[in-house]
């Protein structure tokens, strides 16, 4: 009996313990008035860096939170600091987070959905947040293995954390009556922000910014600003200043004796759709170089996104070299293989260290090449953009 009345307490105090710690959530909660919860496939972490900037210059005390490449929490001065994660990610942080912007005296707190399961995509709304404003990018065929089988299910997943008797920000076209559906359900208003609002941000705009924006996040990005009270001029200059993402696509030019290696950053890129968009563009940008280098970072946990973008490069503008890091780089292989890529381009490199794999790009470099890294950001991607970071004579955007 000593033992069923020890659990017992303990149930008990866990319980009650659950039940003071969600009041106070919530209360902490009241206190921010303007709460901004930011999902979608792409364009999440710079819609928050975007959203967030344009409050500040404002005047509005914000705070923002990213996930992205590398978790941030941004303070209403634009410092920012990594998310301490003791256990690894799990979205009860965003409870921690919550605390800090309030501990900050926060009036808005902008912040990106972490959830990939359904389920859990409607807990942080539901519980966590409880946003004013939602706000959906896109829904991409991404996280397939939690989220699919197919893009459909992509966006129903993501219309989880549309907020209950609020507003709904999305540029989402494919999947828009799917979003229709969940904010008619939920009483809240679905704001469309249509492609003549994309188009209006200028190329004059985009060139203000010192890294390559999308003119799809900014347009999003300042019709939550303007429902906010914020106007064009203000919110933009308060962009321009912002801090990008880790993950941002930048390029970085690398001489290594005689040879000029171009490497592109376009590891946060990780659907077919977009991925190809990022390799148009930089080969766009650099015609004039010799040979062609794709450097595909696997992850033997995200076995569908090897999978996708192995069967979806065999149909790109090809390259003349595909190099496999990471983890599980079989998989990837195997995929590209069955769709007629021609493994004798392919040069596996799994678990080799960011020297090791320089080592390998600068043999297969005529005088000059172009250098592309993708699929993943995580693990040896970001080693791999720091690597040619610190190397490189001139760092560009695209």
């Amino acid at each position: 009996m000593t033992g069923f009345w020890i659990l017992s307490v303990v149930t008990i105090v866990v319980m009650v313990g659950g039940v003071i710690e969600g009041v106070l959530h919530r209360r902490n909660l009241s206190r921010i008035p303007i709460r901004v919860h930011v999902n979608g496939t792409r364009g999440k972490s710079s819609v928050v860096r975007l959203t967030a900037a344009g409050l500040r210059e404002a005047g509005i005390t914000t705070c923002a939170k990213t996930t992205g490449s590398l978790a941030r929490m941004i303070f209403p001065d634009g410092s920012e600091c990594p998310v301490f994660r003791p256990a690894g990610a799990n979205v009860i942080e965003q409870v921690r987070i919550v605390g800090a912007a309030v501990g900050n005296h926060a009036k808005a707190l902008v912040i990106e959905c972490m959830a990939l399961q359904p389920f859990l995509q409607w807990f942080s709304e539901s519980r966590l947040v409880r946003a004013t404003h939602g706000v959906v990018t896109n829904a991409r065929a991404d996280h397939l293995d939690l989220m699919g089988p197919t893009e459909d299910n992509v966006a129903r997943a993501l219309a989880g954390m549309v907020p209950i008797k609020a507003k709904l920000f999305t540029g989402e076209k494919r999947h828009l009556d799917v979003f229709k559906q969940a904010a008619k359900d939920r009483g809240t208003e679905l704001v469309e922000v249509s492609d003549e609002e994309a188009a209006g941000v200028t190329p004059e705009e985009l060139a203000r910014f010192p890294y390559m924006e999308h003119a799809e996040n900014v347009a999003l990005a300042l019709r939550v600003c303007s429902d906010l009270g914020v106007d064009r001029g203000t919110a933009l200059r308060g962009m321009w200043k912002a801090r990008p993402d880790p993950g941002v696509m930048t390029t970085h030019e690398v001489d290594f004796f005689g040879r000029r290696l171009v490497f592109v950053n376009g590891f946060a890129a990780n659907d077919p759709e977009s991925t190809e968009r990022v390799w148009n563009i930089a080969i766009e940008r650099f015609p004039d170089v010799q040979t062609r280098i794709a450097i595909f970072n696997c992850r033997l946990d995200r076995p569908d996104r090897s999978v996708q973008l192995g069967r979806a490069c065999v149909a790109w503008q090809p390259a003349d070299h595909y190099v496999l890091v990471g983890t599980g780089t079989y998989i990837f292989a195997r995929a590209a293989s069955k769709q007629g890529l021609d493994m004798r381009k392919v040069v596996v490199a799994e678990n080799q260290r960011a020297d090791d794999i320089f080592e390998i790009v600068v043999g297969l470099t005529g005088r000059s090449s172009l250098v592309m890294g993708m699929c993943n950001i995580g693990g040896q991607g970001l080693e791999l953009v720091q690597y040619f970071r610190n190397r490189c004579a001139l760092e560009t955007s695209l």
